[in-house]
């Protein structure tokens, strides 16, 4: 997980946007639209995004089109603080 991790945050352009993804979906689950509106990001950036951290298995989702919430997954869960470690030592730089 922490390759995957310093790969989707740190490794690609998107990453910063990817970790905010990760952020604000730890702290409750939001649908495309809730994550675009509160990141201010454009709704198909968020899908892109969103599609990514699903292929990767960092987050999950539930329900259908326009109302699907997306949650961490379990792994990401057990591997929040390693996100937070990440998260940190970027925004350093």
């Amino acid at each position: 997980m922490k390759k995957i991790l310093w790969w989707l945050i740190a490794g690609t352009k998107g990453g910063i946007n990817r970790a905010r993804i990760i952020h604000n979906i730890q702290k409750r689950p939001y649908n495309a639209n809730q994550l675009a509106e509160k990141l201010e990001l454009d709704y198909k950036t968020v899908r892109h995004h969103i599609k990514v951290l699903e292929d990767n298995n960092v987050i999950t989702s539930s329900g259908e089109k326009y109302g699907t919430k997306y949650f961490l997954s379990s792994t990401m869960e057990e591997n929040y603080e390693l996100f937070q470690e990440i998260w940190n030592e970027i925004k350093e730089d």
